[in-house]
């Protein structure tokens, strides 16, 4: 978030979205079916398309797409490693898990977020899998536990979604100065090799040597307009 952007208030629903914005990875829980009753957990790296919904890339031979497959409900428990669990901010994402047909409109998004995944991501046997939220359990701290509602948390359909392909490619070739001016400036590092690898109506992430960077909006953009105009805010803030 630029230094010259106001502060707007989040939503619960604003919070916990962006919170799980920030992470790539969390437990899926299946209802078992081979242990009927039971709970399964599995790890799942996952991204989140521009609405909000999880999105993960699973095999047919995994234990829990059986799971799903004989039964959609699901949740995903999204959560960053703390030496005190209990006290740090978690997000809870139960839905519907469903099928999509196509691998390739979220491809490229999956791909540079998980670039590990390019190895079996062709393979006949995975596809993608949206999570369609029903309802979201938001615990930001310490005092701060809320249920949040799909309609609070998801996001209408934008056209940045379409534009976000070309927004990367210009910021990767005529900004990269910029993407190294971002890092310096909001998370106090120094990167070698910089590339900005995702952008949605919450903000943006960035590939700053190893490690995957994310910098928010101070509120939700809809197109490249918008894109544009609060990545030269922030430039400038991080310049002065």
């Amino acid at each position: 978030m630029s230094d010259t952007e106001p502060v707007v208030e989040k939503t619960n629903g604003d919070a916990a979205r962006c919170f799980v914005r920030s992470q790539h990875g969390g437990v899926l829980s299946t209802l078992s079916q081979r242990v009927d009753g039971f709970p399964f957990g599995s790890v799942a790296p996952f991204i989140l398309d521009h609405a909000g919904s999880p999105v993960i890339l699973i095999s047919t031979l995994a234990e829990h797409t059986k799971n799903i497959n004989a039964d959609p409900r699901v949740s995903l428990i999204v959560q960053p490693y703390s030496p005190d669990m209990q006290v740090a901010g978690r997000v809870t994402v139960l839905g519907h898990a469903q099928r999509l047909d196509d691998k390739s409109g979220l491809g490229p998004r999956y791909l540079r977020i998980h670039p590990q995944a390019e190895s079996y991501f062709t393979m006949h046997d995975f596809s993608f899998y949206r999570i369609e939220p029903v309802r979201i359990r938001y615990i930001g701290g310490f005092g701060r536990i809320h249920w949040v509602e799909p309609a609070q948390y998801l996001l209408p359909e934008f056209l940045l979604a379409e534009q976000e392909d070309e927004i990367l490619a210009h910021m990767n070739s005529d900004h990269v100065d910029n993407l190294h001016a971002y890092c310096r400036h909001v998370h106090g590092i120094e990167t070698e090799l910089v590339e900005m690898i995702g952008i949605d109506p919450d903000g943006f992430d960035v590939r700053g040597d190893d490690r995957i960077f994310r910098f928010e909006f101070a509120a939700p953009i809809t197109d490249a307009q918008q894109a544009r105009q609060a990545l030269v805010a922030l430039a400038q803030a991080a310049r002065k």
